[in-house]
């Protein structure tokens, strides 16, 4: 049927109509095609070509090497070796079980060790995980030449800590261990180092203490790697920088002569220089080797020493704490004279003091007699103390103790340093609920009761007391190079006459007729020293024991006889180091503590092993078979000693 021209023309706008519609559709479809390419590819170029780059290139943190340990003389403490492992991805790794076992078939895998990773693995896919660690050259030769077919596996030359002079300084260095997830949620450190695979940090000690000086700064390594995960190339790397160097005032030589001296025993000992503040010798016996904490030691290993009675993981240095028994004397006889007390004031010891319905024995049950300062000291006579207890008051001794160094945490490069025990009267008000009542102040006199005190802490009293100085012990030498400031704070607050009494006591207990540790003097080229033995009790003698006759400590089982103290300094006449000995259930100080205690002083004044003249002739030939039956380590006593300033 034919249209009319009217119709035609209708339909002719509606076709054109329609065509613009569609047309203007089409056009603006194509425009924002456009504009999103010119978002896509011009405005979003940046983003896509780092996400493409980051498919093709990855970046990979280098550890930094951790800072050297030395001594005071050079020789190193801590140190870094060289080992092999091999590490996985487990993003860039196609199929896990079938990459471990091509990887089983080229070298051993522990089972306990893959298993941790694989757990780790699931933690952290985006992260390196080490697989196997301390490979031999061949393993790793074997694995490298095999990468094509493990993919996200990678060989890897790294550094591990090492500790040469094992057992010696594992109190006092510490160790590190690997970064574990309770690290990671107990860590304020955003390092991303503690996020590489097996990244060593400091667990105690001064590796723990001194972690942000030793640990130094991640490099990074740019590699480009294919849609498999294999690293095709290396195209850069950053270094990093290496910790910083750490050098300790201990003496290799004489740390290692003291621990071997101190043998079997549960025990510990401090030498200080009284002078500087340096602590030249801290050991806490037994001790263990750090080196099986370094790569994670074995359960067997970790219970023998968990469960050993002597407590090898237990730092006796600054954890330890013990009644300082008649050790603490001469801080009641400076509380004393200082209240005014003359030195030549005398006591009557009969053996015992009755106070307030209660007998406070002396540890002679005869009595001394008539005591005066030097007697009390020298003979150590328990009443003396008693009534100088009464004429000065807890709050004098207390404030004396503090002004000695006791009861004060001193802060060291060590973990867990303990302040110690200087009760007074709102001490027990506090912490008691109790009233001060006279026995404690009497117990408290002769270092029983509420007191207690570190090794080290002994050694700083002594050392106050030698110098005349306010000394704070002082364990590192330097880092970086940069020496750090002497523990010397000025001179100590007490007159200089006070201090010369105790000192005459002291020499006296090692020197006169009648001094408890008269078996444990000795002369090198005129050089004499003070000391003072101390016992103190770990249970308390009843009343029937006294009237028949107390057990000897031989004859209690090992962890009920009393703990062996002795402090002492040298020279007499020109103080330059000052000494504690801590034996635990060693008995009595003159028999257990101050033998230790005058070899290891000979060692320090001589630079090397105890002439075997400077003892008692009739000494000499015990002394010279125990020296040459230690178990020292003679490469280093042929070194430079303690004598080097």
């Amino acid at each position: 049927m034919k249209r009319t021209p009217q119709e035609q023309l209708l339909s002719s706008r509606q076709v054109t109509r329609r065509s613009l519609i569609a047309g203007g559709g089409m056009v603006a479809f194509g425009g924002l095609l456009v504009a999103r390419m010119n978002h896509l590819q011009v405005d979003q170029a940046d983003e896509f070509l780092l996400l493409a780059e980051e498919n093709r290139i990855k970046v990979r943190l280098l550890a930094p090497a951790r800072g050297i340990i030395f001594d005071r003389n050079g020789r190193t403490l801590a140190g870094n070796e060289q080992i092999y492992r091999v590490s996985m991805i487990r993003e860039d790794a196609d199929d896990v079980d079938r990459v471990i076992t091509h990887l089983r078939g080229l070298v051993r895998l522990d089972e306990e060790t893959l298993q941790r990773a694989l757990r780790e693995m699931d933690r952290r896919p985006h992260q390196a995980v080490t697989l196997a660690d301390r490979l031999t050259w061949e393993e790793l030769s074997t694995i490298a030449v095999n990468v094509p077919a493990l993919p996200g596996v990678t060989p890897e030359v790294g550094l591990s800590r090492v500790y040469p002079l094992g057992q010696d300084y594992a109190h006092v260095i510490g160790y590190v261990g690997r970064v574990s997830q309770r690290d990671l949620e107990n860590e304020e450190d955003t390092d991303p180092l503690l996020q590489t695979p097996q990244f060593q940090i400091g667990k105690i000690g001064a590796e723990r203490s001194l972690e942000g000086v030793l640990r130094g700064r991640a490099g990074s390594r740019r590699v480009e790697q294919n849609a498999a995960g294999r690293i095709m190339r290396e195209l850069g790397r950053t270094p990093g920088s290496s910790g910083k160097d750490v050098q300790l005032t201990i003496d290799a030589a004489l740390q290692n002569f003291t621990q071997a001296r101190l043998g079997d025993e549960s025990a510990s000992a401090v030498v200080m220089d009284v002078r500087t503040g340096d602590v030249v010798a801290a050991v806490s016996s037994p001790s263990y080797d750090p080196n099986l904490f370094v790569s994670g030691i074995s359960v067997p290993d970790y219970a023998e020493l968990r469960d050993n009675d002597h407590r090898p993981l237990h730092n006796k240095i600054v954890q330890g704490l013990y009644p300082p028994g008649s050790t603490f004397k001469m801080v009641t006889l400076l509380a004393a004279l200082e209240a005014g007390v003359s030195v030549d004031e005398t006591v009557y010891c009969p053996g015992h003091l009755d106070v307030s319905n209660r007998r406070f024995h002396c540890w002679k049950r005869g009595g001394h007699g008539q005591v005066d300062a030097s007697k009390s000291l020298r003979e150590s006579c328990d009443v003396y103390y008693y009534e100088m207890a009464q004429k000065a008051g807890i709050d004098r001794i207390s404030e004396m103790a503090r002004r000695l160094g006791l009861g004060v945490e001193h802060p060291m490069e060590m973990t867990s340093v303990s302040e110690g025990l200087i009760p007074d009267r709102e001490w027990k008000r506090t912490r008691r609920g109790e009233e001060w009542v006279v026995g404690d102040s009497l117990n408290a006199s002769i270092g029983q009761g509420f007191v207690l005190a570190s090794p080290m802490q002994l050694a700083v009293m002594t050392a106050r007391i030698a110098s005349g100085l306010d000394i704070s012990p002082r364990l590192v030498r330097s880092v970086g190079g940069e020496a750090r400031p002497s523990g010397v704070n000025g001179p100590l607050k007490i007159s200089r006459s006070l201090l010369d009494a105790a000192r005459r006591g002291m020499y006296e207990v090692v020197n006169a007729r009648g001094g408890t540790a008269g078996r444990s003097a000795f002369e090198l080229a005129g050089m004499k020293w003070a000391g003072k033995t101390g016992t103190s009790q770990v249970r308390n003698i009843t009343a029937a024991e006294r009237a028949r006759g107390v057990f000897r400590n031989e004859d209690l089982p090992w962890n009920r006889r009393d703990h062996a103290l002795f402090v002492g300094y040298a020279p007499y006449d020109d103080p330059k180091y000052s000494i504690s000995v801590v034996v635990e259930h060693g008995g009595g100080g003159s028999t257990a503590a101050a033998p230790i205690a005058r070899d290891v002083m000979l060692f320090a004044l001589a630079g090397g092993l105890p002439p075997i003249d400077a003892y008692p002739r009739s000494q000499r030939g015990e002394i010279e078979q125990m020296l040459s039956d230690l178990p020292i380590n003679r490469g280093l006593m042929s070194g430079p000693g303690t004598s080097e300033a």
